[in-house]
C-alpha cells in the first residue's frame, strides 16, 4: 500500500502547484517612466503627471488600485479605484492632474499600486520640478528722445530663461497718451534659453509711460510680465538741423533783401522746407516765402527773402520751417542783423523810388527834345 500513498501525495502536490498563484508576480511590476506636462511647473500651475508601469514577469498580476499623494505638488484628480489585471510583458499608464502648491524646488509625490490577494503594494516617488522664473523683456532699440506727434520705432526682445519651453508668447502695449501699431505682436513658442523680437511704431501725444505686457503659457497656465518704458520728450540727436550761413543783407526800395544758404546739418531729411522773415519784419514781394523743398542730410540750398522793417529795428529773424517723415512740423530761427546795411531806398505812393522817377523824367525830356528837333526841321 505504501507506493499507492506516495502516488496520491505526488498528485496532490502537482495539483497544488498548478492552482496556486505566482507569488513572485508583484515583484515583477516596475515603473518604467514618468512625465509631466509642462515639464517644469511654476507655483500655482496645474499639470498632467503620467506614470507608466510594466509587468516584466511571466505571470499575470492583479492590481486593485492606483493612487498618488504628496505635499508641495498635490493631486487634483481621483485615484484609480479599480485597475484589474496586467498580463505578462504588458504595460499600463496612469494619468493624474496635479498642482504646485509649494515653493520652488523638486518635489516627490508618491505613486502607489495596491495589489490584490494580499500581495502588498508598490510605492514609487515621482520627481516634479517647480521653478518660478518668468520670461524677461527688454527694449533693445528706441530713439534718444521722444517728441509729441513724432513716430518712434520701439524694438522689444523677449527671452526665456526657464528650463522648459514657453508657448503662445505675445507682447501687448498698454497705456495712455500714445498710439501704437501693431496693437499686439505674436512671437509664438520660445524654447529654453530662446528669444524673439518685435517692433512697435509708437506716437506719443504727451509724456507718459508705455507698458509692454508679455503674455505666455506654461502648459495650460497663463502668465504675464510687464516692461515699463518712460516716454520723456527731448531733443532727438538724429533729427534734421537746418543751419543758415553766408548771409548778405542789401537794401531795396522800401525794405531789405536777405540772400544766404540753408544747410541740413542733421542725420535725417528735412521735408517741405520754407524760409521766411519773421516779426518784427514784414514779408514783402517778390520773396515773402522762399520754397526750398527737401533737404537731405548735408544738402545745401540758396534762398532769398524780402521784407520791410520799422525804423530802429536792428535785427530780424529768418525762420526755417520744415517737416519730418511723419509730417510733424518744426521751425528753426536765425537772427540776422540789418543795422550795418545801408538804409532802404525811399518809396513813393506809386511804389517807384525817387531815383526811378528822376530816370523816367530824364528819358521823357530826351524824347520831347527829339520830337521838338524833328518838328523844327520840318
Amino acid at each position: 500500500m505504501k507506493p499507492f500513498y506516495l502516488l496520491i501525495i505526488s498528485l496532490l502536490c502537482a495539483v497544488a502547484a498548478v492552482a496556486a498563484p505566482a507569488s513572485a508576480g508583484p515583484a515583477d511590476i516596475t515603473v518604467t517612466s514618468s512625465s509631466l506636462d509642462p515639464t517644469v511647473l511654476m507655483k500655482g500651475d496645474t499639470g498632467t503627471l503620467t506614470v507608466a508601469i510594466q509587468n516584466n514577469g511571466a505571470e499575470t498580476v492583479a492590481i486593485r488600485s492606483a493612487r498618488l499623494y504628496g505635499s508641495g505638488v498635490v493631486p487634483l484628480s481621483e485615484s484609480y479605484a479599480s485597475v484589474g489585471e496586467i498580463g505578462a510583458g504588458n504595460s499600463k499608464t496612469f494619468t493624474f492632474t496635479v498642482r504646485a502648491d509649494g515653493g520652488e524646488g523638486t518635489f516627490y509625490p508618491i505613486f502607489v499600486l495596491d495589489f490584490r490577494d494580499g500581495a502588498g503594494s508598490l510605492r514609487y516617488p515621482v520627481p516634479v520640478q517647480v521653478e518660478n522664473t518668468p520670461l524677461s523683456a527688454s527694449v533693445i532699440e528706441k530713439p534718444d528722445a521722444f517728441a509729441a506727434g513724432r513716430t518712434a520705432d520701439i524694438t522689444v526682445r523677449v527671452g526665456n530663461p526657464r528650463p522648459n519651453a514657453a508657448s503662445g508668447v505675445q507682447v501687448i502695449p498698454q497705456g495712455t497718451n500714445f498710439t501704437v501699431t501693431p496693437t499686439s505682436a505674436f512671437i509664438g513658442a520660445l524654447a529654453a534659453d530662446g528669444s524673439g523680437t518685435v517692433v512697435f511704431n509708437l506716437t506719443p501725444t504727451a509724456e507718459t509711460t508705455a507698458t509692454f505686457q508679455v503674455v505666455w503659457r506654461n502648459g495650460i497656465n497663463t502668465h504675464t510680465a510687464d516692461l515699463a518704458l518712460p516716454i520723456v520728450f527731448g531733443e532727438d540727436k538724429r533729427q534734421a538741423d537746418p543751419v543758415i550761413t553766408n548771409v548778405e543783407v542789401t537794401p531795396i526800395a522800401g525794405g531789405y533783401r536777405i540772400v544766404g544758404d540753408v544747410m541740413n546739418a542733421g542725420l535725417e531729411s528735412a521735408r517741405s522746407v520754407l524760409v521766411t522773415p519773421g516779426a518784427p519784419a514784414t514779408p514783402t514781394d517778390p520773396f515773402r516765402v522762399y520754397v526750398v523743398g527737401t533737404l537731405d542730410p548735408d544738402d545745401i540750398s540758396t534762398f532769398e527773402v524780402t521784407f520791410k522793417a520799422d525804423a530802429g529795428v536792428t535785427e530780424v529773424p529768418v525762420v526755417v520751417e520744415y517737416r519730418d517723415d511723419d509730417g510733424n512740423r518744426y521751425t528753426a530761427t536765425t537772427l540776422v542783423g540789418i543795422d550795418s546795411a545801408a538804409a532802404p531806398l525811399e518809396e513813393r505812393d506809386g511804389g517807384l523810388p525817387v531815383a526811378g522817377i528822376v530816370v523816367v523824367a530824364l528819358v521823357a525830356l530826351g524824347i520831347a527834345g527829339a520830337i521838338y528837333y524833328s518838328w523844327r526841321r520840318t
